[in-house]
């Protein structure tokens, strides 16, 4: 508990909000406007650059290192992760072997599953609460990053693809706020992580700030929809699934507008090796996708298509 009352005294006069858990298309209460671009969404993590008044950044930093930048908590233009089949990744991924859906043993499962592929790991790189929100393997190269250069030559470390390095992301200098002296993540044990405050449990000096916890995913993932299962491959009476409309190598999808490209608010289906199977990217877009015409707020929980009337799950569901 010591962790926690820590970061309690930082930050329970921040982020006061009250929260429950979110369904899946019921968004978390955020000051952040929701509008626009990635940078005004709770996945800017530098909590700077946004235009919707977003909470206080430099409270959060004795926590995770504040890279002044949007993109590079995920994304680096140069000496990404080349162990993972994403854009330009810039984050650690550990090799990990989840706890599958077909674990459950429900008998309504009959297609395969596989382990989560790389569309999903991209999301559970922070929600399987594994690694701290900070942990990236090429820092920003600022000129006041003396220490960082110093010891890590272009603020880079290889061996961070697959393992976090604490003396690593010490190397980095906060510039507006002290130096983070912990990296925290989304842990599932609340006194050891972002729930030490982003819980509504009382019980934790600190709790009160937007509840977290829907977010955090695990390694187990049987309580979740399932990632890794193949889609359907053929199709007819006795399936319960509508065929997709469009197909590119490694990708099918339903093609709602008809213009062959899988846009942002199509959901989608990925083959990394084992067919076309439903993967976090299936359904949800990171970068937040607007619910009416651009600018407008975006659709709750970074989803692809609105869950109203439960229209996301009646693209891939008959029923």
């Amino acid at each position: 508990m010591r962790l926690g009352g820590r970061i309690g005294r930082a930050l329970a006069l921040a982020l006061v909000v009250a929260g429950t858990v979110a369904r899946a298309d019921t968004d978390l209460p955020t000051k952040f406007s929701n509008q626009g671009s990635v940078a005004n969404t709770r996945h800017n993590l530098s909590q700077r650059q946004n235009s919707g008044g977003g909470p206080t950044g430099a409270l959060m930093d004795p926590y995770r290192n504040d890279y002044m930048e949007v993109c590079v908590y995920c994304h680096t233009p140069h000496a990404a992760n080349t162990g993972v089949a994403l854009p330009l990744w810039n984050r650690t991924l550990r090799a990990t072997s989840y706890t599958t859906y077909d674990m459950l043993g429900t008998s309504t499962l009959t297609e395969p599953v596989t382990q989560p592929g790389p569309n999903s790991l991209a999301c559970l790189s922070c929600h399987d609460g594994q690694t701290a929100v900070d942990s990236v393997i090429n820092m920003p190269t600022r000129p006041n990053q003396v220490a960082l250069l110093a010891a890590y030559p272009g603020g880079y470390l290889a061996s961070q693809a697959t393992t976090q390095n604490n003396t690593f992301l010490n190397a980095w200098n906060n510039e507006r706020g002290p130096d983070a002296s912990v990296h925290l993540g989304l842990n599932p044990t609340e006194a050891l992580g972002c729930l030490a405050c982003h819980s509504s449990n009382a019980g934790l000096v600190g709790a009160g700030a937007a509840d977290f916890r829907a977010g955090v995913i695990g390694t187990d993932l049987r309580n979740d929809h399932p990632v890794g299962v193949r889609y359907p491959v053929t199709f007819g009476p006795a399936v319960d699934f509508n065929p997709t409309t469009a197909t590119k190598p490694s990708m099918r999808w339903f093609d709602g507008n008809g213009n062959g490209r899988p846009d942002t608010r199509e959901v989608r289906l990925y083959d990394s090796g084992d067919g076309y199977e439903v993967e976090c990217a299936s359904c949800h877009d990171p970068h937040g996708v607007p619910a009416g015409a651009a600018g407008s707020t975006f659709l709750p929980t970074f989803l692809r298509v609105a869950n109203t009337g439960s229209a996301l799950c009646l693209t891939c569901h008959i029923k």
